[in-house]
Order: structure tokens, then C-alpha cells, then sequence
């Protein structure tokens, strides 16, 4: 079908007089789907956006080029097939060709889609893109009248939402302007200027980025001559030790010889929020692939997983390569490399599935034993000095299969923000005058630019018979326990891959404890709790659940078993885990990058010294760090205010809605119907950094449900009493409200203000019939009843002359651009009082709201189950609005 299709691609040119392909060169099958975006200066500008179907380019041209904004709709025209090799076309087409114009090679990368042929012939094809500039969820859509008159068909092409889509800002990305396969500007390639684009078609183009990244050989980066890769780099550079490199371990005389150990177990990271900083300390990039165990003993290699398995026949070439060094015993890393030069655990899993394993490359990172002695009591330098001169000494050429992996000794921040800047996966620290210990210790620590999490595979979802999703879960005291699904991830190619396994493990029985799990059903398959898949995630819900889970293979050297939650903690261990360390008086410059977020002026005053200490914007920072996770899900998708005090709450404070000129890329920017300046919103834990940085105390989000401003997603009734009244009164009425809205079929929580009230939430399911003017009439009518009934006690009227010895019945927070502090959000005030979330157990007699602050509250938090289940208790508010309308329920029976 590909060669059939080029027909009138071929019969438009005139091949001797331009220079793109014709398409009779054959291009390897690639392991993943590609695409290409050409920027198309011809008649008229536009993007051609090509995908790799059934061996040639399903070809569209964008009129305006794609926009990471939801909500436009980009025209795309189809257009005829294009060859492969037109993938790898960066120049000027002849004028008076067909399409005559320069041509620059916009982003590429690789698209996956679950059922490509079927969406094309559906003219509704979703797919997912990973590119250098476009990434992913998108959609093309072909409109109904498809024929203009010109024989072509008509699509548009839209933007999921998602975490790549910039709602506001579409457009921006295409100010990024130059080749990504020459780097060269539309200008320079008409003037025929600098070098033409490396080939991406061809898969051996990998090695040359590869090496360029990976092979230290070329250069050392904890060398002080070495050349930074990035601005981040550099500074991590001039930060690390100004000291003399040290004089390479000389191997001991053989007069100690010991017999080479069997397998050793490995030793294992400590994952923690941030990586250590000072001296001491080796920071390597961390790996993602097979952790192996390396042996060679008189010529002959084995290789080894973590658990002992023997997997020497999964990899013949590293096993080939390794024979010819002497006896050793070595730790190390098995990786497949993408066309970045990137370690990609998906790209592992499918060379592994077909077999095809030559390209691997086993990186090595510690020696355990050489020269007939055992090294492990030796320090870390010590054994990567020897380990260095072993593979140096066999000729670490490029393109070599076993290459030693060098380290950094600078700040440990800045060595991860530069690794998350180049999308690895996060950094490994390790303590260079320490021995090698089997176990997880401190001594070696990791920390990830995203988070990962290893999870057993208890069953899957389908639709219309069709592979949708994992159900997925960790071992907590020998129960498997439910922590949601795995929706993303999953290509054509990857389904195919997985679906025997999952079969093999088929199981009538459910393996999850609790109730939280998905009950039995026509669309849900369990599995024997037997395989183990790897996955990353942003974070988890209030409700414990992992948020926006994407699936990078399973994991065959691991035991199910073994597989159980992984906490970060603190990396120092003078600090208690999940607190607010109090603001030191001198704090070292690498102690100012939090969640990738470099803050200046980090010891700046938020809140004055109130006798335990003053608490700073890097107090703030790592307060939202540490709360982010659990804080996030009730921000995202919503309109937040920022209350700032950038000059601490001693200077001037003022409320931010809309973004400014300068503002952070973090912050997303979303327009709203009705007004034309952009709304600020906090999409990502990064984004609360951000908000720290700009001296953000206080944030207010709107209470619509997510991505739905016109849609009310949360109740909030504010109890706010008169200054005489005792906390016990404001108690009361908490309890007394959440009665009446359980008789009205809601479910209402309930957190501090943060000051002298009490917030009462209720979470609002999807509800079409119910607009913010019926919500409010509803949250106005339940109070107003409330009122009614005990007048002594309440009422709804906001002047402060009438509520003496009462509380004030706040309704007000439910209209549509109404906000109410956010839960978890600090308070602009004495002490730094916090918006706790708290169960109704502890609503009663007693409760201080003052002991919830911003040094308290994250160790309160990680031992609180307060709000696991408010996503799930959401519920219609139509019904209730009936019940209270027709039945009076929300009355108190007296």
C-alpha cells in the first residue's frame, strides 16, 4: 500500500529539478511510529504535519500552524502521501515546482494512537505526540462537509487537554523558529547558509547525539576543563571544588587475592525530595533501564538482574563485548538509547520483545571486584577510579557497549535541574568516601524530575472488548492495595506486547483489599497479582490515587511481592521528614532551587519572627513541596487569586487575578469568557514554587469544577462568627450544617480558615442542570432555613453591627467568579496559619485551629486521613436542590 500511494505524490514533481525525495530509497522500519512538522514557506505560509502510517506520511497542511490551545481549531487540509524519506527534506523546493518555497524541519519525533487505521477511516483520529516542541494528546477531527470544491478533505486539528496544552497561549510555541534538525532559520536555509539536518529516518543518526551525551570518554563533567552541556551545567561546574583532580587508585598486588563472590545483592537508593548538597557527594545521571550484575571470570560473562536471575542469553552482544575483560565484578545499567540519546524504558521493553538487543548499551557505574581482591570495602572514588581505568584501558571507543558512567561533585539542585532540563529522569547522589552496601541505604539517595513508582498489575479495564487501561496497586502489611489506574502509555505495538502476559495471569478472583477498588463487571478483567509494571505519575489525589498515570513497560527482573509504596524523604538527616525546617540565618546559594524553581532572594522575611523564627520564601517553597502533591488536585483546572506580599507581610500585600508581563511559564494563563485579560491558574506542583518566588501567602481558586468555569464543582459555606463567640460555638454550627446537608444526599467536609471560622465544602459531581445562579439560590435557601430556625445563633446578613453573639452564614463563596481560600493555602497573618483539612472526629470540643501552621502541617498531614475520600463523595446537586425545594429536608427537626 505505501509504494501504490505514492502515485500522485510523484506524478506533481520533477524530480531533476527539485531535491526533494523520490521515495524509491527504502527506509528501515522504526520500533515507533514517527512524525515530522515541515514549516512551509510556499504560496502562502503554513506547517505540513506528516504521520508515518503503513510505510509511508499521512500528510496535512496546517493553515496556521498547531496551537497548544484546547480551544482552537487549526485547519489542517489533507494532502497527498509523502515518502519516509521526506521525513529527513529540509531545503528550497525550485519556483515554479509544485509547493516551490523553503521548507524547515519544525519538530519531529515519534506519535502513538491505539487504532490508527480506524480513526483515519472514522475521521476521528487521537493520538499522542512526543516531539521536541509538540507533545501530548491531540485530535484530528474531519469535518462533515469535507470537499471544498478543490478535492480536498477538510480536518481540523485540536489540543487535549492536558499537561502540555497552554489554554491563553497556543501560540507561542511557534515562536520557537528554528530547524530542530539544523538548527538554521527559514532565512538561512533559502540563503542556503550552514549545514543541512542530520538524518532522523535512519536510525543510526541515534549514536552521534547518543554519544555526544553519554560517552564520558569525550570528556568528564566533574572535570574542571570539561564543556558544559547547559547554562545549568556550567554554574554546577564553577560551584563544585576548586581541588586538583585526584591521582587514579592504583590496583593492590595480587599477593591479596581473594576468590571472586557469587551474585551480590545490589545496593539500593533512598529516594528523597531534593538531592543532598555540600562536599562529598558523586551525582550521576540516573539510568532508566535493567539494573545488572556483570561477570567475567576467565573469559567467559554473565550478566545478572537485581534479584539474581541470570538474563546473559537476553543480551549476547554486551555478554560478547564483556568477555574480553579481565576477572571483574561490576554493577551497572542496561539502557536502550532514543534518537535524543535518552534512555527510554519503552524503547527497552520492545527491543527486548523482538529480540533485537545489539544496539543496548550496558553503562557501569561501580566495581565490587578486580584484580583478585573484593573492592567493596573500599570507598566509592576508589572503585569508580578502577572501574574508569579497566574500560579505558579496552579501548572505550565510540559506539562501545559497555561505557563507565562519570559523575558530578557540585550542588546537588543544580545537577537535577539540569538533568530534568535534558528530560532524564532524575539524578543518583552517592556518598564518595563510603563502601558498598547490599540494601537500601542513605548513602545512596535518588531523586526524580518525575515521579516513578513500581505497581502491581491486579486487572484491566476494557471498552467495547477493546484494552483500555491497567488497575494497578502496592503491598501495604501483605494486602494489595488499590491505587487507581494506568490509562496512558499505551501504543498499538505496546497493547500487543502486553495483552498475552495479562492473559497468562487471567483470575476469576479480586485482588485488591479495601473497598476503594472497581467491583466486578462485564469491562473488568482481574489478574493473579503476579506482574509488576513501571510507571511515572504527577502526583497523587487527596484520595490517595495516583494522578495522570502513564505506562513505560513491565518489569521482569522484579518479584511482585517485593513491590510496596516508595516515599520520598527528607535528604538531610538532621531534619524531621515532612517539616518546615525553621529559616537558618545563612543558608548556602545551592539551598535555593525548589521543585526546579530557582528562588532569588531565598531568605527573604514572609512572616516576621513570632518567637520561634522568622519563616522566609524558602520555608514557603518547601511547604508547597512537601503539601503539593496532596494540594494539587483541588487547584488544578481552576481560576486562582494569589494574595502577595513580596516584601513580607510588613510591607505591602496586594490580590493578583490576571497574569502580568514577566510572570512565570508555570503559571498557566486561561481566558475566560467575558473578560479580556487571562486569569492565573496552578496546573502543576512547579507552578507553587513559582507562586512562592513572586511572595504568593495566600491562594484563592474559583470553586468551578476543573477546566469548567461555568460549572459549580464545590459548595463552600463560610462559618464566620462574631469576636465574642468561643470556637465551640463555630464548631457546633459545622456539625449542625453537615446534618442538614447529609439529609439533602451530600456529602460535606470540613477544614480551618485559618483564622476564627470553620469552612464547610461540599464536591459537586458533573451536573448540566445545575448553573451557578441555581447553586447559589441553593447555598442562600439552606442557610436562610438554618437562620430561620435557631435566629439567636445565625444569620445570613453580612453587616458586622448585626451579628453580635452570632455567626455569620456565609453563602456568598458560591457564585461563579467567587473564590474561598484554598485548602492547604498558608494565611497572610501572625504565625503563618494554615487552611487545614480535618475529619469530622476532630471537629469537636476543643479543636485549636491554631496548631495547623506552616511548619506543622506537613508532618500533620502525611499522619491525617482527613478528605481520602472527597473526589468519590461527589455528588449531583439537582437532587438535593429538589429535596430541599419540595421537602423541606434541609430543615432540623427540633
Amino acid at each position: 500500500m505505501g509504494r501504490s500511494s505514492l502515485t500522485q505524490y510523484r506524478s506533481k514533481r520533477d524530480f531533476q529539478q527539485t531535491a526533494e525525495p523520490s521515495g524509491d530509497q527504502p527506509v528501515r522500519r522504526a520500533k515507533r511510529l514517527r512524525f515530522v512538522i515541515q514549516k512551509h514557506a510556499a504560496r502562502r505560509l503554513h506547517y505540513d504535519l506528516r504521520l508515518e502510517f503503513d510505510g509511508v506520511f499521512k500528510s496535512w497542511a496546517v493553515t496556521r500552524g498547531p496551537s497548544l490551545d484546547p480551544q482552537d481549531k487549526r485547519l489542517a487540509v489533507e494532502v497527498e502521501d509523502h515518502p519516509l524519506d521526506y521525513g529527513d527534506f529540509e531545503g528550497t523546493i525550485p519556483k515554479g515546482q509544485y509547493g516551490g518555497g523553503t521548507v524547515l524541519l519544525w519538530d519531529r519525533g515519534y506519535w502513538e494512537c491505539d487504532d490508527p487505521e480506524q480513526g483515519l477511516a472514522k475521521g476521528d483520529l487521537k493520538f499522542t505526540l512526543h516531539g521536541e516542541k509538540l507533545r501530548g494528546s491531540w485530535v484530528l477531527v474531519r469535518m462533515r462537509h469535507d470537499r471544498d470544491g478543490s478535492g480536498r478533505t477538510n480536518w481540523l486539528l485540536i489540543k487535549h487537554r492536558d499537561d502540555e496544552a497552554r489554554e491563553g497561549d497556543g501560540e507561542a510555541v511557534l515562536a520557537q523558529d528554528r530547524s530542530v534538525a539544523s538548527g538554521r532559520t527559514m532565512e538561512e536555509i533559502a540563503a542556503g547558509e550552514g549545514r543541512g539536518p542530520k538524518p532522523f529516518m535512519r536510525r543510526m543518526a541515534a549514536r552521534a547525539k547518543a554519544d555526544a551525551v553519554w560517552d564520558s570518554s569525550k570528556r568528564s563533567a566533574a572535570s574542571p576543563t570539561a564543556k558544559p552541556r547547559t547554562p545549568s551545567a556550567e554554574r554546577a561546574r564553577r560551584r563544585a571544588p576548586s581541588t586538583p583532580p585526584r591521582a587514579p587508585a592504583k590496583p593492590r598486588g595480587r599477593s591479596q587475592a581473594a576468590p571472586m563472590p557469587g551474585f551480590v545483592a545490589p545496593q539500593l537508593c533512598t529516594l528523597v525530595t531534593r538531592p543532598p548538597s555540600g562536599t562529598g557527594w558523586a551525582h550521576e545521571i540516573k539510568l532508566d533501564g535493567y539494573r545488572m550484575q556483570l561477570h567475567v571470570k576467565e573469559g567467559q560473562a554473565r550478566l545478572f538482574t537485581r534479584s539474581g536471575l541470570d538474563w546473559t542469553d537476553k543480551f549476547p552482544a554486551i555478554a560478547r563485548a564483556a568477555a574480553a575483560l579481565p576477572d571483574v565484578l561490576i554493577d551497572g545499567e542496561i539502557v536502550a538509547l532514543n534518537d535524543n540519546g535518552v534512555p527510554d524504558f519503552a524503547l527497552l521493553q520492545a527491543v527486548l520483545s523482538e529480540g533485537e538487543t545489539d544496539q543496548l548499551i550496558c553503562y557501569a557505574f561501580d566495581l565490587l571486584y578486580a584484580d583478585g581482591a573484593d573492592w567493596r570495602q573500599r570507598p566509592l572514588l576508589e572503585r569508580k577510579q578502577r572501574l574508569q581505568q579497566l574500560l579505558v584501558a579496552r579501548g572505550r571507543r565510540k559506539g562501545a557497549l559497555i561505557r563507565y558512567v562519570d559523575h558530578v561533585e557540585a550542588g546537588g539542585d543544580e545537577v537535577l535541574q539540569t538533568a530534568c532540563e535534558m528530560k532524564l529522569e532524575g539524578i543518583v547522589s552517592k556518598k564518595l568516601d563510603a563502601p558498598y552496601r547490599s540494601g537500601r541505604s542513605t548513602s545512596w539517595t535518588k531523586a526524580k524530575c518525575r515521579a516513578g513508582q513500581e505497581v502491581v498489575i491486579g486487572g484491566w479495564n476494557s471498552a467495547n472488548g477493546k484494552f483500555r487501561s491497567l488497575l494497578v496497586g502496592v503491598y501495604r502489611n501483605d494486602q494489595l492495595v488499590y491505587l487507581g489506574t494506568v490509562g496512558t502509555g499505551f501504543g498499538r505495538d505496546t497493547v500487543a506486547r502486553l495483552m498475552p502476559a495479562l492473559e497468562r495471569a487471567a483470575s476469576d478472583t479480586r485482588p485488591f483489599s479495601g473497598s476503594n477498588a472497581p467491583r466486578a463487571g462485564k469491562e473488568v478483567h482481574w489478574l493473579r497479582p503476579e506482574l509488576v509494571a513501571e510507571i511515572e505519575f504527577a502526583g497523587f489525589t487527596g484520595a490517595g490515587q495516583l494522578r495522570q498515570a502513564a505506562f513505560k513497560g513491565l518489569r521482569l527482573d522484579k518479584p511482585a511481592a517485593e513491590i510496596t509504596d516508595e516515599t520520598a524523604t527528607a535528604p538531610r538527616p538532621q531534619a524531621k521528614p515532612a517539616t518546615v525546617r525553621r529559616a537558618a540565618a545563612v543558608r548556602r546559594r545551592d539551598d535555593a532551587t525548589v521543585l526546579g524553581v530557582t528562588l532569588s532572594n531565598p531568605d527573604k522575611e514572609l512572616w516576621p519572627d513570632d518567637g520561634d523564627g522568622a519563616l522566609t520564601k524558602l520555608d514557603l517553597a518547601r511547604y508547597f513541596e512537601a503539601v503539593g502533591d496532596w494540594m494539587l488536585p483541588h487547584l488544578k483546572g481552576r481560576p486562582c487569586s494569589i494574595v502577595r506580599a513580596p516584601d513580607g507581610l510588613l510591607g505591602q500585600r496586594f490580590f493578583q487575578r490576571h497574569g502580568m508581563a514577566g510572570g512565570s511559564e508555570l503559571l498557566t494563563l486561561v481566558k475566560i469568557s467575558g473578560d479580556r485579560k487571562p486569569y492565573l491558574q496552578i496546573d502543576r506542583i512547579e507552578a507553587l514554587a513559582a507562586v512562592a518566588q513572586l511572595g504568593g501567602v495566600e491562594l484563592h481558586p474559583w470553586n468551578c469544577a476543573p477546566d469548567a468555569p461555568d460549572q459549580p464543582g464545590r459548595l463552600v459555606f463560610d462559618l464566620d462568627p462574631a469576636p465574642e463567640l468561643a470556637f465551640d460555638d463555630v464548631i457546633m454550627a459545622a456539625r449542625e450544617l453537615r446534618e442538614r446537608l447529609t439529609a439533602l444526599g451530600l456529602a460535606a467536609f470540613c477544614k480551618t480558615t485559618g483564622g476564627k471560622g470553620l469552612h464547610v465544602v461540599v464536591p459537586l459531581a458533573a451536573d448540566h442542570n445545575t448553573d451557578w445562579p441555581r447553586a447559589k439560590t441553593f447555598a442562600q435557601t439552606l442557610c436562610a432555613q438554618m437562620a430561620a430556625d435557631s435566629p439567636r445563633r445565625y444569620l445570613i446578613n453580612m453587616a458586622k453591627a448585626k451579628r453580635h453573639g452570632r455567626i455569620f452564614l456565609d453563602y456568598l463563596r458560591n457564585d461563579r467568579m467567587a473564590t474561598a481560600v484554598a485548602v492547604l493555602s498558608p494565611r497572610a497573618r501572625e504565625g503563618a496559619p494554615v487552611s487545614m483539612p480535618i475529619s469530622w472526629a476532630q471537629v469537636k470540643a476543643g479543636l485549636d485551629p491554631k496548631r495547623f501552621t506552616l511548619r506543622t502541617v506537613p508532618a500533620l498531614l502525611a499522619k491525617s486521613r482527613a478528605w481520602r475520600d472527597y473526589f468519590e463523595a461527589a455528588t449531583p446537586l439537582a437532587p438535593a436542590i429538589e429535596r430541599l425545594t419540595v421537602s423541606g429536608a434541609g430543615r432540623r427537626k427540633r
